[in-house]
């Protein structure tokens, strides 16, 4: 019994040295020095590209990559239009990468003077304005107004009446109160952060109802979002 016992214990010996150099790691499939170096580092994949930054590296790398990123816009479009961009839109760029940007255009209102049979003939009221020392300018953009002339612009009709009743105490009697253009809401679809991928992507969106398609951001855009 004592025999066995010292042989099977030579032979337990035997294998552990075996195993401890190494040399059946991949036979049993437990590696005898597991993941402590050298054999980690003997498995890294090209160690040499790897670079330790400082946090100003750091920063300047995220400085850098933020400069290149671009902010594009379609529109406006009205409440008509709005759909059927959004659709455009939205089958091709990722969820949350965009925006519709929403604006409430108030109605403006004019004090108006015409419409004139001629041009001659709004020329002449020009120059009667001039000797009053009126101010004005020629309606544009409104052909059922043209030939014609406004005294002001104003954001309300109660202002817009207002400056007739002026306008008729320095003698002015043929001038009267025309709504310009209605209340509305515009909208606009914006990508705030485009990088190079993504603006290849936003230039190639094509549709009747994008017209121009998307340009560089106005700084003077609309403000309210909808995602």
């Amino acid at each position: 019994m004592m025999r066995l016992f010292v042989g099977l214990l030579l032979l337990a010996n035997i294998g552990f040295y075996v195993w401890s150099q190494g040399w059946v790691d991949d036979l049993v499939g437990v590696h005898a020095r597991g993941d402590r170096e050298p054999d980690r580092l003997n498995k890294q994949v090209r160690p040499e590209t790897v670079r330790i930054l400082t946090p100003q590296a750091v920063a300047a790398a995220a400085s850098a990559a933020e400069s290149n990123l671009v902010c594009l816009e379609a529109g406006p479009f009205d409440d008509a239009t709005i759909p059927a961009a959004e659709n455009i839109v939205r089958a091709s760029l990722p969820q949350g990468s965009w925006v519709r940007l929403t604006q409430s255009v108030p109605a403006r209102w004019i004090v108006y003077m015409g419409r004139y049979a001629t041009r001659d003939a709004q020329q002449k009221k020009e120059q009667e304005l001039s000797r009053l020392k009126l101010p004005f300018e020629a309606v544009t953009g409104a052909p059922a107004l043209e030939p014609g002339l406004s005294l002001g612009r104003f954001p309300s009709r109660e202002l817009a009446d207002a400056a007739l009743q002026r306008f008729a105490d320095r003698g002015i009697h043929t001038a009267r109160v025309v709504e310009l253009s209605k209340a509305s809401v515009l909208y606009t679809l914006r990508v705030d952060r485009a990088d190079a991928e993504m603006s290849n992507k936003v230039s190639a969106l094509r549709g009747d109802v994008l017209g121009r398609g998307f340009a560089a951001c106005s700084p003077t855009g609309l403000q309210s979002a909808e995602r």
